[in-house]
């Protein structure tokens, strides 16, 4: 433990990154449940994976596409997720990799 101004200076909040984030994803990778509260005080339920022991968000858009992208590729390994737009106006792309 450290002094109060030590601990400030050291602070970083806790923050879910998004899977738009990684340069790659393995479609082996465990999807684990998470809960959160809206800014309502609403209780909701969101996916991540965990990667170097970061949770990274994983939308139901991609999970949707990745859906499709199976359908024609069954054999992928791995695959990107490029993000436009912010809150409400955000889109996803998953492009397939191997």
């Amino acid at each position: 433990m450290g002094t109060i101004n030590e601990e400030a200076q050291g602070y970083e909040p806790l923050q879910t990154k998004n899977i738009a984030d990684l340069p790659m994803v393995s479609v082996n990778s465990e999807v684990v449940d998470r809960k959160g509260i809206d800014k309502n005080g609403i209780e909701y339920t969101y996916k991540v994976i965990i990667v170097a022991g970061e949770d990274y968000r994983v939308p139901n858009s991609v999970l949707k596409a990745h859906k499709e992208i199976l359908k024609e590729k069954p054999a992928i390994k791995s695959f990107k997720v490029t993000k436009t737009g912010e809150g409400l106006n955000t889109s996803y792309t998953v492009i397939p990799l191997e």
